[in-house]
């Protein structure tokens, strides 16, 4: 047994991607979504 392969980082590369996936659609729907808070918060502050 020359070559013993290590699957150590493998879970660890796994857990980056769904980490990057989910920071990938958080930012899409706040991209998505940003305006109608900003006129939420505007609407709500206009009637203070």
């Amino acid at each position: 047994m020359l070559f013993v392969p290590r699957e150590e980082g493998q879970g660890l590369v796994e857990y980056a991607l769904i980490l990057v996936l989910v920071a990938v659609v958080v930012i899409v729907i706040l991209a998505l979504l940003g305006p109608v808070i900003g006129d939420v918060f505007s609407n709500i502050i206009d009637q203070i």
